[in-house]
């Protein structure tokens, strides 16, 4: 019998580490190669692994929910042999399944679905985690190599030593640049890493046993050893003053991501308001031809078009900043962003070449951008080298703002939202549809007569949509 390991793959360009979402297989089935056996959320997507190469599955090495480190094996599959090994062979194996009986299996939920023989948990960086359910009630978690049970659930406290002293804990960078970042002692915290190494999971560890005596009102009993090793937070009480939420995924990469584009790139934000009941009355117009018949026409569509018309009117505004190089790179296509909100956070994937695309063609880029969005299914591709951003904060109800540049863009677009209001319009107060845009961009490399033509460009296009034409 041959056991072979996948482990966790960059998806992405230069990412790190990335959650598991969902496990599509257990212990015991059949896989094939190419067959998709996970997912995972990265950075800022959901992306499907494909298992490469053909077996049983052996075990899973981590729950779902759990935040796995590039490089770190993810499961592994019995390639010869032809069946899972018996029980007594498997209770010997560091990554043996033990599966329940199958009338007693749960539904696939964080905590379950993984055997708790197989699973080295990575404990959660904040909040509540469910315990793994175990047929003799107690939560276990196997090691990686062969040790007894009490050494495996070894407690990590903080305060107490867990190196020998006057020893400097062994440690990657990262993981103490996190254990600064949390707080915590390496010196206190016991290393699970091959030759004592702590690893980033044993600082969580750590950082969640020193969460847990204050967010338990008054502690009942010690816990039993084993029970230690995975610290849970005490449930929010009704009159609880504070909650605390982990910082992972989208939310952190987008943070760490807008801090540095605050504070690397000089933001200038302009405004301008304007009538856009002609645009408004296009869109009516537009969702009744027949030759548009079956795509999505909204407001959102022309003000990407008249984006695109002004960036041909004013192209040095779609360019990026080469700091290495110390250059300007002047970019003669757009792949423009649309900012999206879905159930994992703001993400922000891009149109490729939208300046080559006919208005049909870009309905129907809109449209799929936005239902890939919201299906968590956003590829790390999609959301790569784009120029230049829009986002509607208008659906909001929100007037305008002034958005942060992606970062390595050159301008972002805020759309206010389209209102009633009264408004002089030939020479009477009458009532029109009237908006605002914020236009906030990097005065390296937009001076403000640049950025100023390129915003009164957008605005005179809605205001006046027929130069959708003209101005092509």
């Amino acid at each position: 019998m041959t056991i072979r390991e996948f482990k966790m793959p960059d998806v992405g360009e230069g990412l790190t580490e990335a959650e598991i979402l969902k496990w599509y297989v257990q212990p015991g089935d059949t896989v094939t190669d190419g067959q998709v056996v996970c997912e995972v959320e990265t950075a800022k997507a959901a992306v499907e692994l494909p298992i490469p190469f053909d077996g049983v599955v052996h075990a899973l090495l981590f729950e779902e929910g759990t935040t796995v480190d590039v490089g770190q094996v993810i499961i592994s599959v019995q390639t010869e042999g032809g069946a899972a090994e018996a029980p007594a062979q498997e209770a010997a194996s560091p990554v043996a399944a033990a599966e329940p009986a199958p009338a007693a299996r749960q539904p696939v939920l964080v905590g379950y679905g993984v055997s708790e023989a197989s699973t080295k948990r990575r404990p959660r960086k904040a909040g509540p985690a469910p315990a793994v359910a175990a047929q003799n009630g107690t939560a276990t978690a196997a090691p990686e190599a062969p040790v007894a049970p009490a050494a495996a659930a070894a407690p990590v406290l903080p305060g107490v030593p867990a190196q020998p002293a006057g020893e400097r804990p062994l440690a990657k960078p990262p993981v103490r640049k996190l254990a600064k970042d949390l707080g915590i002692d390496l010196a206190a915290v016991v290393p699970t890493g091959d030759g004592g190494v702590v690893t980033r999971e044993d600082v969580h560890a750590a950082a969640a046993a020193a969460i847990t005596p204050q967010a338990a009102p008054a502690p009942a009993a010690a816990p039993a050893p084993a029970q230690a090793a995975a610290p849970q937070a005490a449930p929010a009480e009704p009159s609880a003053r504070e909650t605390r939420i982990p910082v992972k995924g989208v939310r952190k990469v987008s943070a760490q991501a807008m801090v540095g584009s605050a504070f690397t790139a000089p933001h200038v934000t302009e405004f301008i308001t304007f009538d856009v009941t002609r645009t408004m009355k296009l869109v009516q117009e537009l969702k009744a031809d027949p030759d548009l018949a079956g795509l999505r026409i909204n407001p959102l569509l022309l003000i990407a078009k008249a984006v695109l018309v002004a960036i041909r009117r004013n192209p040095d505004v779609n360019a990026s900043w080469d700091e290495a190089a110390q250059e300007i790179v002047l970019k003669h296509y757009v792949n423009l962003g649309i900012a999206a909100a879905t159930p994992r956070g703001l993400i922000v994937p891009n149109i490729k070449d939208a300046h080559a695309k006919t208005l049909g063609e870009l309905s129907t880029a809109l449209s799929e951008l936005v239902a890939t969005a919201r299906d968590g299914k956003t590829s790390p591709a999609d959301m790569q080298n784009g120029t230049l951003t829009i986002t509607n904060v208008g659906v909001f109800g929100v007037d305008t703002g002034t958005p942060i540049l992606n970062p390595g863009e050159s301008a972002i677009l805020a759309v206010g939202a389209i209102k009633l209001q009264p408004w002089v319009h030939k020479g009477k107060v009458k009532p029109r549809q009237v908006t605002t845009l914020a236009l906030s961009f990097d005065h390296r490399l937009i001076d403000g007569e640049l950025g100023s033509r390129f915003l009164a460009d957008i605005a005179a296009v809605l205001e006046h949509p027929r130069r959708l034409i003209t101005w092509s």
